[in-house]
């Protein structure tokens, strides 16, 4: 019998004053969707959205994708100190909930490579029935705060931020995302685990 595997939408956002002109190639977009796609064993459709650097676009953007029914939403791009970056005030100001936990690890991965991983101020928050989760903005940084750090045997030694994602979006009343092991293995309590179907 065949296993089969809820159907998820992903809103993925690339913010960047310069891709969005044109003045270079998007890299974000890419990597988010290499990732998830490689990680995920779920069907999935993807909602990308290229957009610059502006507070009220950002918001108005990650509104829309949660109204048009993404459990989840990643951006990347736009959370250092500089004046121009303001995707975290952008997801606050559209937050339910804030998960302060999200943020904490990130910088706790960042820090493993370099010490202005400090200056990182992501942040993930829930809204309605979808979690948002800011990510940095270069692509092997991305792959390493979703998947974690492990060591030659393949044995985490940082976990990746992803590994608790399915779980939350249970508890939200998301779609049950299953992910493979071997890139990365999502976390769940026995009683929430669901037999294969």
């Amino acid at each position: 019998m065949s296993q089969t595997f809820d159907a998820v939408r992903i809103g993925i956002v690339s913010i960047s004053d310069r891709a969005s002109t044109g003045a270079y190639e998007d890299q974000g977009l890419p990597a988010l969707q290499d990732w998830l796609g490689r990680a995920l064993k779920n069907p999935l459709a993807f909602e990308p959205r290229l957009i610059p650097d502006e507070q009220d676009v950002i918001s108005r953007t990650l509104v829309e994708l949660v109204e048009a029914g993404c459990a989840l939403v990643l951006t990347t791009g736009g959370t250092g100190p500089a004046p121009r970056d303001v995707t975290p005030e952008a997801t606050l100001a559209v937050a339910d909930k804030e998960m302060p936990g999200f943020g904490e690890q990130m910088r706790q991965i960042g820090l493993r490579f370099v010490p202005t991983a400090i200056l990182s101020r992501q942040v993930a928050v829930i809204r309605g029935r979808s979690l948002i989760i800011n990510l940095p903005g270069q692509p092997r940084a991305i792959a390493e705060t979703l998947e974690g750090l492990k060591d030659a045997a393949g044995r985490p030694v940082v976990h990746g931020i992803f590994a608790a994602v399915p779980y939350c979006i249970d508890l939200i009343g998301g779609p049950y995302l299953e992910t493979h092991d071997a890139v990365c293995q999502a976390f769940r309590p026995k009683s929430a685990v669901r037999p294969p179907r």
